[in-house]
């Protein structure tokens, strides 16, 4: 019989192919209302959404022969994950196919604000031809990130390989996660088919905050946020804090008064608290470079995402 999948959001052409390939049955059906969705797929086998797509107790009642709720990403926030597997439905997410992109996002994030990229950027097209020896002059202060401390909370795939990439440009790692109480060995694989490995062991959440010259969260969703002026205050003078995990994490406002009286040196952020309309506090700041939520947005990572999520769902859809 052939199964049929409702997809709620834009999914790589990659993995629409592979759906059809195998005989599955695919409609895509964008911008669906709450109500839209429930009134739709009753008639599916399978479901793959995004993050925007909610799929709450009310969904998963409307369809009981829905076998499999996919979320093409990492993050199942917009998924009532529990309630879905105590009735039986198959719950799956693409964890592994995002870990470079994010990593790399947050690196040139450290970056950007080591180096200034992010203001010079800006005023260069503006003052570049009538003011290039004064912003010379104004951007030659930054600073290298060999040598210095990268502290990376949240120590899962994107984490870890966050540790490989800089490890490889000559950082020191240290990392907290409360889920890891024994040293971690990584392997930092080269073009040319050598390997490293190396081995990192867990410090506590004040030891990560007091030694990092850079930290770089990547945790999910929290109740309250995880840095706070009180983390803030325990954090080294001049770091820099990276958030490409989830808006929420970080007191945004605790961020913006720390980097205005110098506690912090700048921040790079990919997410925010109020998406899609982050304060203008931090939009306006300076020492902060901005991204619009693009750290899994990379076209390498879509097409791994739509290819590992649909191979998934044509395997759960067979058992």
């Amino acid at each position: 019989m052939t199964k049929k999948v409702l997809v709620t959001e834009r999914l790589a052409e990659a993995g629409l192919a592979v759906l059809r390939d195998k005989g599955c049955e695919v409609d895509v059906k964008l911008k669906m209302t709450p109500e839209e969705l429930i009134e739709t797929v009753p008639g599916y086998d399978a479901l793959i959404v995004r993050s925007a797509t909610k799929v709450r107790k009310d969904v998963i009642d409307a369809c009981p022969n829905l076998k499999v709720i996919a979320r093409a990403g990492v993050g199942m926030d917009n998924i009532d994950v529990a309630y879905a597997r105590s009735v039986g439905r198959t719950v799956l997410n693409t964890p592994n196919a995002s870990s470079v992109s994010v990593a790399e996002l947050a690196l040139g994030h450290m970056l950007s604000v080591a180096r200034s990229l992010n203001r010079s950027n800006q005023q260069m097209p503006l003052e570049g031809e009538t003011h290039f020896a004064d912003l010379k002059k104004q951007y030659s202060k930054g600073r290298e990130l060999a040598g210095k401390t990268l502290g990376i909370i949240g120590f899962g795939r994107i984490g870890q390989r966050l540790a490989m990439n800089a490890i490889g440009i000559g950082m020191k790692v240290i990392f907290h996660d409360p889920f890891i109480t024994e040293p971690k060995t990584l392997e930092l694989k080269f073009f040319d088919g050598q390997s490293v490995k190396f081995t990192l062991a867990p410090s506590s959440l004040d030891e990560v905050l007091a030694q990092s010259d850079f930290i770089s969260l990547h945790v999910p969703s929290q109740a309250k946020p995880l840095i706070g002026k009180a983390e803030i205050e325990k954090m080294k003078p001049g770091a820099i804090l990276i958030n490409a995990a989830r808006g929420g994490v970080v007191d945004e406002a605790a961020l913006v008064e720390a980097i205005e009286n110098g506690k912090l040196c700048g921040a790079g952020l990919d997410v925010f608290q109020t998406e899609p309309t982050p304060p203008v506090a931090l939009l306006m700041n300076k020492a902060i470079s901005l991204s619009p939520h693009i750290g899994a947005s990379t076209t390498d990572a879509q097409n791994k995402i739509g290819t590992e999520i649909a191979e998934n769902v044509i395997i759960a859809l067979a058992q």
